[in-house]
């Protein structure tokens, strides 16, 4: 069971990186719900499920749409991702 734990907390710090080090929001979404459900898989494993529930439906409800907005304002046909030269 520690070794789940620990790989969900390892899953929620390169989630984190994810987010921050993207330049695009279009792969960056990818690392943001990577760390929520991390997040909410390390907090059922502590047994607080109905915290992890509602965090999943209110930190992921917001988030994506703000996510949606930022694609709209930011409509590239190429997103940069990480393999990129440029970046």
């Amino acid at each position: 069971m520690i070794e789940f734990v620990l790989f969900l907390g390892l899953c929620f710090i390169l989630g984190g990186l994810a987010v921050a080090s993207n330049p695009s929001p279009y792969y960056g979404v990818v690392g943001l719900v990577l760390a929520s459900v991390a997040g909410c898989g390390w907090l059922v494993s502590l047994g607080v499920s109905f915290v992890a529930l509602v965090l999943v439906m209110v930190y992921l409800g917001g988030m994506l749409v703000v996510f949606v907005y930022s694609v709209s304002l930011a409509a590239d046909p190429y997103p940069e991702a990480w393999g990129n030269g440029l970046v």
